[in-house]
């Protein structure tokens, strides 16, 4: 999907791109597939801030996407390539064989037109959901299944994809989008392809006001603020703070270790994002 630009007549529309539209479906989204979403503004049960720069934002209806895809062995036809607000990749409208129809993370090279099927004795072809275990070594897959029977969950977001390392042992080893090696059951599902949309990071968003539409409100900086709101605040003139840069509460932020020490999953992971391999404590 193309990036498009526009002539510099505001000083917004200097920098300012869009995805092309070009290739989508110009009609409502399915009805009955819809759902409303509860809008928090980062306050939890209590009315208290929890997550901070959020609020605000256009309204927005939750598009429901069939992420286990149990019709395990009907054809469905691809009616749709539709915008979803909620997520950074499309989605694609099928319609199986009954009049059924359903959302999915519209793969790369899905167009209207396009049949897809999922469970096993599916065919390797990109938008259909299969187990690890009967897709080709060396195939980029996406919302894989962390666990049998649960949905895809990984490798979700526009352009994104994990590649078969191998399958060995009852398990498939994939490298993950952030370079993570790690071990997926053989019998995990997947769907062959990368998920579309993959010129989406390269959108500019060109002024305040469009962050201002996606529900990001602003946030002041740590250095800019007076020493009683931050740690890293006061000072005479500019300074980075004087110390490691903490979080309002003095937790560490860069370089700090978040991930718990026993986890259940590291037994799972082979290599670090960084390359390095994986050392279980």
């Amino acid at each position: 999907m193309a990036i498009k630009s526009f002539n510099p007549y505001t000083p917004t529309r200097r920098y300012q791109t869009v995805l092309s539209s070009e290739g989508l479906t110009k009609k409502r989204p399915e009805r009955r597939l819809l759902d409303s979403k509860k809008r928090s503004g980062g306050r939890n049960s209590y009315g208290r801030v929890t997550a901070r720069g959020i609020g605000g934002g256009h309204k927005k209806k939750y598009r429901i996407i069939d992420f286990k895809r149990k019709r395990h062995g009907d054809v469905a036809e691809v009616i749709g390539i539709e915008y979803d607000p909620n997520r950074s990749a499309r989605i694609a409208l099928v319609r199986y064989e009954d009049g059924q129809k359903s959302y999915i993370l519209a793969s790369d090279g899905l167009v209207v037109g396009s049949k897809v099927t999922s469970g096993a004795g599916s065919r390797p072809e990109v938008g259909n959901f299969m187990p690890l275990q009967e897709i080709p070594v060396g195939s980029s897959v996406h919302s894989i299944e962390l666990h049998c029977g649960r949905g895809g969950q990984m490798a979700r977001s526009a352009g994104s994809s994990a590649t078969i390392m191998a399958i060995t042992d009852g398990y498939a080893q994939l490298k993950m989008p952030s370079g993570e090696i790690r071990k997926v059951h053989q019998e995990c599902f997947a769907t062959v392809g990368r998920v579309g949309n993959k010129d989406h990071e390269k959108v500019v968003l060109g002024k305040a006001g469009r962050r201002r539409y996606l529900g990001k409100r602003p946030i002041t900086r740590a250095v800019a603020k007076n020493p009683v709101d931050h740690p890293m605040g006061g000072g005479a003139g500019k300074t980075s703070g004087g110390g490691h840069p903490v979080t309002p509460w003095g937790v560490l932020t860069r370089g700090y270790k978040t991930r718990k020490r026993r986890k259940y999953s590291n037994s799972m992971i082979i290599a670090r994002r960084d390359g390095q391999l994986f050392k279980r404590r």
